[in-house]
């Protein structure tokens, strides 16, 4: 568990607020105007609230159902005989969020077949332990949720699943009292990742899109593997390359570890590394952490020390510094995310004014336009210096256009754009206010920050 707070980290705390705070007044004074203007909302970039700024960081569980959980029995003698070899073997995200947490929380289901089949949100709260519905979560004050509202009654009502006696949330918050380690982070737990048709039947939601969602606001993502089964479905695959955009968030935890001896452990490694090698494609190799994460002794001695060592770093180390590092990475995120504004307001700036003023044969040049995307991406970047990373999906970007009046684009001189004023707040946002705020992070010289402020 995480240590008690030192005076010196409650003012680390207090000076991060205020830095949360000032990015979200310059967020909403300059930034969110010019999103509005140039319907990046559309784009996929939705829309920050209060909340988005001020709840704590968040950490994302992935990972398949744990193994070893179906078997048949005839009789009560066999039952218990299961549900001890259960306790043995049946050590997956929920145990792992049980094991964080320092006790059970509301709605944790543990058993021996698939059971967390739904996405929930565990979060710190004063004096009442409860299940929150997915509904009212989203319009709860200071939780990050409200942009859930958009995946609509399929993901955030009641569903009554066929076999199951009982009406189902596809998401909803589970409030915990005196967790420690709750006062400053929120876990996602999300539904095991089933093979086969399994996984794409029976949903009311687009799952993939979900995962996105929490994925783009989550500050540390653990992918959870079984140590006896290092098999990546192609679900499991799909749900992985799903967090493409941030494999920098994402570490691996290798559970059930002690299970096996220290000979045949470092042959479970590399054939995980080998597994990751194929599904993560990214030039630095993947954090993985090995361990046992319940509340039971570990059971192997042979490998006791190292266990206990890689647990400790995760737990006590990267997952402490979290709240820490969380305004940096919201820093970092709000830098890629203005970026990727002021080229969307070049880029339909350049359109707008390669239609014309010509009233006839404006469709024809719309068509030739968004047909010749890629010679009007290379232009607009020459032309203002841009990084290609900051620029949108083509396809993306060519339905956006499709669907789109050409002449409602705001120009980057035009009066919607107080005459270049907005464009040019956004170029002093990243050359002053981001270096700013960042500087007046603590501790900030002696942390690894992955932030680009001169590409701009």
């Amino acid at each position: 568990m995480l240590d008690e707070p030192t005076d010196a980290v409650n003012k680390a705390g207090d000076a991060s607020r205020e830095v949360l705070n000032d990015l979200r007044d310059l967020y909403m004074n300059k930034i969110l105007p010019v999103e509005q203007l140039c319907q990046f909302k559309r784009m996929g970039g939705q829309s920050l609230d209060h909340a988005s700024f001020n709840a704590p960081p968040i950490l994302m569980l992935i990972g398949p159902y744990s193994s070893g959980k179906r078997q048949t029995h005839q009789t009560v003698l066999d039952l218990w005989r299961i549900c001890f070899s259960i306790l043995q073997i049946l050590v997956g995200k929920t145990s792992f969020i049980h094991h964080l947490v320092g006790k059970q929380f509301p709605g944790e289901r543990v058993g021996p077949e698939p059971t967390t089949d739904k996405f929930i949100a565990i979060y710190k709260a004063d004096d009442d332990e409860r299940v929150v519905p997915g509904n009212a979560l989203t319009v709860t004050p200071n939780t990050p949720f409200s942009g859930l509202e958009k995946f609509g009654n399929g993901f955030l009502t009641r569903q009554v699943i066929q076999g199951l006696p009982y009406l189902c949330f596809e998401f909803e918050g589970s409030q915990v009292v005196g967790s420690p380690i709750l006062e400053d982070l929120i876990i996602i737990d999300t539904p095991g990742v089933l093979s086969g048709e399994k996984q794409r039947l029976g949903r009311s939601y687009d799952y993939q899109a979900v995962m996105e969602w929490f994925a783009e606001r989550a500050d540390m993502i653990l992918v959870m593997m079984d140590v006896q089964k290092l098999d990546i479905s192609d679900e499991m695959d799909i749900a992985i390359k799903s967090l493409s955009k941030h494999y920098d968030k994402v570490r691996v935890v290798l559970n059930k570890a002690d299970s096996v001896s220290h000979q045949n452990l470092i042959k479970v490694y590399g054939a995980l590394m080998w597994s990751l090698g194929r599904v993560i494609t990214t030039p630095e190799v993947t954090k993985v952490y090995i361990g046992s994460f319940w509340d039971a002794p570990l059971k192997n001695e042979e490998t006791k020390a190292l266990m206990e060592k890689e647990m400790r770093e995760l737990v006590e180390v990267d997952l402490a510094a979290l709240p820490r590092l969380g305004a940096v990475r919201k820093i970092n995120d709000m830098v890629k995310r203005i970026r990727q504004v002021r080229v969307l307001v070049l880029l339909l700036d350049h359109i707008r004014q390669s239609m014309g003023s010509k009233f006839f044969g404006k469709d024809k040049k719309k068509k030739e336009l968004i047909g010749n995307l890629p010679a009007v991406f290379r232009e607009v970047m020459k032309r203002h210096d841009l990084s290609p990373g900051d620029f949108p999906d083509i396809k993306q970007f060519q339905a956006f256009l499709q669907e789109s009046d050409i002449n409602t684009f705001p120009k980057v001189n035009g009066k919607k754009m107080d005459k270049g004023q907005k464009i040019e707040d956004l170029r002093v946002a990243l050359k002053v206010a981001m270096p700013d705020l960042l500087n007046r992070l603590p501790g900030i010289a002696s942390t690894k920050v992955g932030i680009d402020l001169d590409m701009c």
